[in-house]
């Protein structure tokens, strides 16, 4: 029974969402609208369950390139009112649109003269009267057994926040390298910013041989630098080829004089190679696709400068 109800509510939730699709018509352009013409910040106010939601609509908005902060209606009126200007929009979260909090609270804001948007389910209350747009988040059942925990409203309205924030990151152009910005200390900001020349190995760090030079001191270069690959230059130290240990593979057990090879003889000519400037995420893609562990990094003019292992970006958690 207990699973029933379960998937009951997954069922109902999925339905007060899927009802949403409905509600993004001209009232919801208009709140688009004025959001993206707001000279101050849009601020989020609720209370209870519903006030959660708000505050996670704040923290969106504001990751994406609208500011936004969080005023809890009952805070707003023992002094917090004062983060308002005439030049905010109030997104207002109620599920009724009836409680006390948010009816103290509209007259205030009113006499400050800052636009109010309505993220209700109560399309004729006192907060949708004096609204100037109302987003309707009702839905026909919560599915609380008990019927009294808000359940598929809150999934609603948080669905109908978040569709106000994918329209304005359309609407303002924002673009990843914007999230990153906000985002630089995260997993989110390392797969965005950082590039290969943050992270590739650079110096004694990786191995680099003459084309004449044999294998087995190669296999010492290598071991030396700790890596897997050795990257080979010509005479002139153009960057011609890779030794890997594939290469070592593939000749090992069909010729006993490998050691003894001069490392051009074996080595992969023309490699996959990437630039110094790439993002390190873009990286990982070509390494995936190639099914290689390295790739040798190089600078604008094709000179090779560094060399990156997958377990550098595992380190740096782009992975």
């Amino acid at each position: 029974m207990s699973l029933k109800k379960a998937k009951d509510l997954i069922r109902i939730e999925a339905q007060a969402i899927k009802s949403l699709t409905n509600r993004i018509d001209e009232n919801f352009a208009q709140a688009v609208d004025l959001i993206v013409k707001c000279k101050g910040r849009v601020v989020v106010s609720g209370m209870g369950k519903t006030g959660i939601i708000g505050r996670k609509i704040a923290a969106t908005l504001s990751s994406t390139g609208t500011p936004s902060i969080w005023l809890h209606s009952a805070e707003a009126v023992h002094g917090d009112l004062g983060q308002v200007t005439k030049n905010d929009i109030l997104i207002i979260v109620s599920g009724s649109g009836e409680t006390e909090e948010t009816k103290r609270l509209i007259p205030l804001i009113k006499r400050i003269r800052a636009k109010i948007i309505a993220l209700t389910g109560g399309v004729k209350s006192t907060l949708a009267k004096y609204s100037d747009v109302i987003l309707d988040v009702s839905v026909s059942e919560e599915g609380c057994p008990l019927g009294l925990a808000p359940m598929a409203s809150t999934t609603a309205t948080l669905a109908m926040g978040d569709a106000l924030a994918a329209a304005l990151i359309h609407k303002k152009g924002f673009k990843k390298e914007d999230f990153a910005f906000y985002h630089p200390g995260g997993a989110l900001g390392k797969r965005l910013l950082l590039t290969v020349g943050d992270i590739m190995r650079k110096g004694n760090h990786f191995a680099r041989i003459h084309e004449n030079a044999l294998v087995k001191e190669a296999l010492y270069s290598i071991t030396k630098a700790r890596c897997g690959s050795a990257c080979v230059l010509n005479a002139r130290g153009k960057f011609v080829g890779i030794f890997t240990d594939g290469d070592l593979r593939r000749h090992i057990e069909s010729d006993s004089q490998l050691l003894n090879r001069k490392v051009k003889e074996v080595m992969t000519l023309n490699p996959t190679v990437i630039g110094v400037k790439e993002l390190a995420v873009e990286s990982l893609k070509v390494l995936q696709d190639k099914k290689i562990d390295e790739i040798p990094v190089v600078d604008n003019r094709g000179k090779l400068v560094g060399l990156l292992d997958v377990q550098d970006l595992l380190k740096a958690g782009v992975v």
